[in-house]
């Protein structure tokens, strides 16, 4: 098992979750952040800290419903963004899109 950062974390990229990271996991795109599920060490420390919910289970069952493949996503990414280990603002008018479902139309490509 491990973590992955899904489409609630779009537009939102709160940070809390980085500084309680014991492994340095997460990477840092434009607008949200990934884990890299080969560095995740599975202990979850990150998922209270994520005021979207945005961080789940590898083997939650919201990832069959999904459009996006996100172990994937967050594999793929987390090889070409860079690391992020220090907590940082949000994203600018994140309160525009906390809460939202309809963020996946800004996924990062």
């Amino acid at each position: 098992m491990t973590y992955l950062v899904n489409d609630k974390c779009i537009k939102c990229k709160h940070t809390d979750c980085v500084e309680v990271c014991p492994v340095d996991c997460f990477y840092e795109g434009d607008n949200m952040l990934v884990i890299n599920p080969d560095e995740c060490i599975d202990c979850g420390v990150c998922v209270p800290e994520c005021p979207e919910e945005a961080i789940i289970s590898d083997n939650d069952d919201s990832l069959k419903d999904s459009s996006v493949d996100w172990f994937k996503y967050n594999e793929e990414k987390s090889q070409i963004w860079p690391n992020i280990v220090d907590s940082k603002d949000p994203y600018p008018e994140y309160e525009k899109y906390s809460g939202t479902d309809d963020r996946i139309k800004y996924l990062e490509k």
